[in-house]
């Protein structure tokens, strides 16, 4: 018995196939093997095309079930996960109406800004714990005033993991948490938000119906698995963003628990059970998966754009070809803590909420042309994404997120012994290492939600830790030394 995930990325589109006795994965593949590319008409916007997920997935379901040779009618169950934020449109032929205006896209802030002040921050803040800032529902009043003719032609909106669903089932829902994550939910009142809807003028028709999380979504179709070679009749049980999804990948359901990634964008992720906010909406706080009316489980997520992208891009621009990550990592490791005085901002990718929802760019202070060198700069990226990691993180612990230890995936930037020791030692916490993704946290997921699983606890029994990362006492003041200089640049 097996449980095919999925996981919708801006870089690439992932699957997983895990088998759900033993809970290991047994195949797994992602394309395109470049990144994904985005379309940026304009400075701050970054569209993509959902064809382009889906032609990626087919690209990956085929992989995983060649390499596995299972047979597809032993699959029992698809999960979803996807790049928070982005909407998609479809029309009444459920053709799609305009490429994806994705999560880096910083367009909509002004829209997200004025709703904000309008309906008043106090009761924004206390019913739907976020400003709409640049979210989904932003983004669609931007798609209302500037093309118009466009929207009059919007059957439904969706998020990306939304699109995917529909393509694999033919049904077309959304989740309270996708509504959170869109600036659409009303925590207080645990609807569909009045003030959202009546703001921006959004008919309520194209808002899909809702489903559950965590239950049976829908079915695969006929057609659909004739496409990409599935048994007809499979269930898509589960369905998160891949924030939310990569907590769960890592076990983390419960008050206290931590989350972390550090791929393009970084995120450190808090489940808490009760309803707070930051005043200046700095963090961003959704349902957590497993979030219920009778039962408060809410996800406080601190999102850095500019992470992994500043590493790749310095890959790219600075680095002679030859050299992969790991040979960077190891040029990092020569330069001394702080880089020889050298910081690196790494905000480059569109507005950051962190920040205010200012964009402020990626900059390099402090460089000597006499003494310094690649290494000082690669560590000085790193350390500045790291520094970035904690300044969110102190937002955190002020409303009530006590950060003792870490779980992440043993994957991207984590991968680097220098990144995890920094954000071990500025931070205080310890890092635990995992090996997972969120693909295989999809699949399981999926398991739960078909009920295979009877609870958390059994999704996730074999769930195996690689490494723990301590913070290092005896250099903590020469990394709050560098953490002191670099706040003073932002």
């Amino acid at each position: 018995m097996y449980l095919l995930g999925y996981d919708i990325g801006s870089s690439s589109v992932k699957a997983a196939l895990v088998n759900a006795e033993t809970g290991k994965t047994v195949a797994s593949d992602f394309y395109p093997k470049t990144e994904m590319s985005m379309q940026a008409l304009q400075a701050g916007w970054a569209e993509q095309d959902p064809e382009m997920w889906w032609s990626n997935l087919k690209l990956a379901n085929a992989s995983v079930l060649q390499q596995s040779g299972v047979d597809p009618a032993d699959i029992k169950a698809i999960g979803i996960s996807w790049q928070m934020h982005g909407l998609v449109m479809i029309d009444k032929e459920r053709q799609l109406l305009r490429p994806s205006i994705i999560w880096c896209d910083s367009r909509a802030v002004p829209y997200g800004e004025k709703a904000f002040n309008t309906i008043g921050e106090e009761k924004v803040l206390s019913h739907l714990l976020n400003s709409p800032g640049n979210f989904t529902a932003a983004k669609l009043a931007w798609v209302k005033e500037n093309e118009p003719e466009l929207y009059k032609r919007i059957y439904r909106i969706m998020l990306p993991g939304d699109y995917i669903a529909m393509k694999l089932t033919g049904e077309i829902g959304i989740t309270v948490e996708g509504l959170s994550e869109g600036i659409f939910w009303d925590f207080k009142e645990n609807r569909l938000s009045p003030d959202v809807m009546d703001h921006f003028g959004f008919e309520k028709e194209m808002i899909p119906s809702l489903t559950p999380v965590f239950g049976i979504q829908g079915k695969v179709t006929d057609a659909v698995a004739a496409e990409l070679g599935l048994y007809a009749g499979t269930p898509v049980s589960y369905r998160a963003g891949d924030q939310p999804n990569n907590a769960l990948s890592l076990n983390v359901f419960n008050p206290g628990e931590i989350a972390s990634t550090a791929g393009t964008s970084g995120v450190v992720y808090g489940v808490l059970d009760k309803v707070k906010y930051d005043p200046l909406s700095r963090v961003n706080i959704f349902a957590h998966v497993n979030h219920l009316p009778e039962q408060t489980r809410l996800g406080v997520l601190l999102c850095i754009n500019g992470t992994g992208i500043l590493n790749s891009w310095i890959k790219k621009n600075m680095v002679p070809a030859e050299l992969g990550y790991n040979e960077m990592n190891q040029l990092a490791a020569q330069s001394p803590i702080g880089a020889r005085g050298i910081s690196v901002i790494p905000f480059g990718n569109g507005a950051e909420r962190v920040l205010e929802n200012r964009d402020p760019g990626s900059s390099f202070h402090g460089i000597n042309f006499n003494i310094h060198s690649l290494s000082d700069l690669l560590r000085a990226a790193q350390e500045g994404i790291v520094f970035s990691f904690q300044y969110g993180m102190e937002v955190m612990q002020a409303i009530g997120m006590d950060i003792k230890v870490i779980r992440a995936g043993n994957a991207n930037m984590f991968l680097s012994p220098l990144f995890r020791e920094t954000l071990a030692s500025v931070s205080g916490a310890v890092i635990e290492l995992y090996d997972t993704d969120g693909a295989a946290g999809a699949a399981k997921g999926a398991g739960m939600g078909a009920g295979i699983y009877a609870s958390s606890q059994e999704a996730f029994a074999s769930l195996r830790k690689i490494m723990t990362v301590e913070p290092d006492t005896h250099h903590s003041g020469q990394y709050m030394e560098a953490y002191t200089q670099w706040k003073k640049q932002i």
